[in-house]
């Protein structure tokens, strides 16, 4: 009778406790939606449109896109050339205005601003990083690091220290007397990721950045994104290519001017 007895309470226990697992896992999935929800977007689009005139004929280069980026998300806006991605790269990256719409970074509204507020937008708030470098060839690899800095009003202290820190993190300060051209154009593409970065910016907006570059290089570029990515950087990443834009966690397809995607990489994964 002790025995079936103890058994009775083990099992009672055991049974408690399994009831409870299912809670508890409840309970966590919640708190982190909670979170999610709570969450702040860095970029808000809100219905953008943008249109040209070719002749009599109305183009929308975006019709109509609604799109939320969070802080330390790494997004990949992947299409097919003419789709709209780069009309929407450049209205992301403050290059642009759109035609309709509103436009939310960091919680300023940048659909209206002036040329001049744009600028100071892109300088205070964006780090971008293009496919061909923007590397200019008679300035040393610190000095075209410096560049954007200078432009943002740093004395010439702090724009040393930032630049050279940022050539360390990408593994190049050694060659900081160096000019573009003694590089390689995966080096080259590590001194725009450094370029990038010494203004410490809310957003980093990847232009086709291996378009340039062989395989091999091309994923050493890909892991340092999203080593920054790990370090809690927000990527926004542009390419027509489906499996680059894997590397991302988050994709989005734009198709004749519209979002036809938005989902993680695996569900992407499944439909391409």
């Amino acid at each position: 009778m002790e025995k079936t007895e103890f058994s009775i309470q083990i099992d009672t226990a055991e049974q408690k406790k399994m009831s409870d697992e299912p809670m508890k896992q409840e309970e966590a999935v919640s708190k982190v939606h909670e979170k999610l929800e709570k969450q702040e977007p860095l970029i808000e689009l809100r219905n953008i449109y943008k249109i040209y005139y070719m002749g009599d004929e109305e183009v929308h280069a975006n019709d109509g896109i609604s799109l939320s980026i969070n802080k330390g998300e790494f997004v990949a806006i992947v299409g097919k050339s003419g789709s709209g991605k780069s009309t929407l790269m450049n209205i992301i990256g403050a290059l642009d205005v759109p035609t309709e719409g509103e436009y939310f970074l960091g919680g300023e509204d940048v659909a209206d601003m002036s040329d001049n507020e744009l600028a100071e937008i892109r300088n205070r708030m964006i780090g971008f990083i293009f496919q061909q470098y923007n590397l200019l060839p008679k300035l040393n690899l610190l000095e075209n690091v410096e560049l954007p800095l200078l432009y943002a009003g740093y004395d010439k202290k702090e724009r040393r220290e930032r630049a050279m820190n940022s050539l360390k993190r990408v593994g190049l300060e050694e060659k900081w007397r160096n000019l573009p051209n003694q590089l390689s154009g995966g080096q080259q593409q590590r001194v725009s990721i450094a370029r990038a970065l010494a203004g410490d910016p809310s957003l980093i907006l990847a232009d086709e950045p291996t378009g340039a570059l062989d395989s091999r290089t091309g994923r050493e570029v890909l892991d340092f994104l999203k080593k920054l990515n790990e370090e809690g950087n927000t990527i926004v990443m542009i390419t027509h290519d489906s499996s680059i834009a894997l590397e991302a966690k988050r994709v989005v397809r734009i198709h004749d001017g519209k979002i036809n995607f938005d989902g993680d990489v695996k569900k992407y994964a499944a439909i391409i």
